[in-house]
């Protein structure tokens, strides 16, 4: 990490990585306040918009393609909830058609690349050796959602296609891990680290957006949130039963683990019996986009509102999870 600097409200901003073709833009900035005032973390993986130019050119429908992998300006919306609750916040630059950071390092199609690595499976999943010598991480190595198009390095979308005019080298790939992959995981697992120790406890919010879910069968309308827990293994059921509370208060209609109920990150880095806990959240682009889901519309100041309101009552939960050191600290925050 570099680029260490205090801004005009005290709190304090981070680059880090480096996005392979921009030398100058950092793959990543963490802005946190040190000590921090309350025990959340915001990251945003999926909202980067830095396309160096080899990227777009190398794409079949560069157009088409990019807006439809982007949580389409989500990072505005966590930005603004940051600013008002004092939460740390970490928003990746580097584009997800570059590298998904919600996939794990060996999360490969190697039919993307040039030639399969020598150590590759039968099915081109990396060996455990790799995965070891490299310290890429992954659980499980399953190639689902590789397989899918969406891995590491997404291959194609529906209705697109492919997305790639011709394969990867080898060492592109090792480019993007080192310079942002493996930085950006470096630093939310720090900065959890950081606040857990301070408050006993810390959540994360790993922010996404979505496009619009359809009804289920007999209702009137589609969820507009979805919280996903990893079915209950990243994250407390307190938080997450504050979480649905807060949004039904709203008049607003949540889902819980489908279709979305998190992924690579939650797997990461949830720890919730040492007191990290973690969950997705996903948000419908009606919700704070125009019509056209391009950009920001008639729903993003409300939308703000409500997501403030969110953080501070998780934030009351995750301290009062930390025990009495962290609610302590929030009956102090709060006089």
């Amino acid at each position: 990490m570099q680029h260490l600097s205090p801004d005009q409200d005290d709190s304090q901003t981070v680059d880090g990585g480096l996005i392979p073709g921009q030398p100058d833009h950092p793959a990543f900035s963490l802005r946190f306040f040190d000590p921090s005032p309350i025990p959340v973390v915001i990251a945003v993986p999926h909202a980067g918009r830095k396309y160096a130019h080899g990227l777009l050119e190398r794409m079949r429908h560069p157009a088409f393609a990019t807006p439809r992998l982007e949580d389409r300006y989500v990072d505005l919306l966590a930005t603004r909830v940051a600013a008002e609750t004092h939460a740390a916040l970490l928003v990746a630059h580097a584009p997800r058609a570059m590298v998904d950071l919600n996939r794990a390092a060996d999360d490969v199609d190697w039919d993307m690349m040039n030639q399969p690595p020598a150590d590759a499976s039968g099915d081109r999943a990396l060996a455990g050796g790799r995965t070891a010598d490299r310290g890429w991480g992954g659980k499980g190595g399953t190639m689902q959602r590789a397989r899918s198009g969406l891995g590491l390095i997404p291959r194609r979308l529906p209705g697109l296609g492919e997305l790639w005019k011709r394969r990867f080298e080898h060492h592109e790939l090792d480019d993007r891990i080192a310079g942002v992959h493996q930085p950006y995981h470096a630093a939310l697992g720090q900065m959890l680290l950081r606040v857990r120790q301070r408050w006993g406890s810390v959540l994360l919010i790993d922010l996404h957006s979505m496009p619009p879910l359809p009804a289920p069968n007999g209702a009137e309308r589609a969820p507009e949130f979805v919280i996903g827990d990893r079915f209950g293994a990243a994250c407390g059921g307190e938080l997450i039963a504050a979480a649905f509370s807060h949004f039904a208060q709203g008049g607003r209609l949540a889902a819980h683990n489908r279709p979305y109920a998190g992924g690579y990150v939650l797997d990461r880095h949830a720890r919730r019996h040492e007191g990290i806990h973690c969950l997705q959240l996903e948000i419908d682009r009606r919700s704070y986009l125009e019509p056209r889901l391009v950009e920001p519309g008639d729903g993003f100041e409300d939308t703000v509102r409500l997501l403030v309101g969110l953080v501070q009552k998780l934030a009351a939960v995750a301290a009062e999870l930390g025990g009495e050191a962290g609610s302590a600290r929030w009956r102090m925050a709060a006089e």
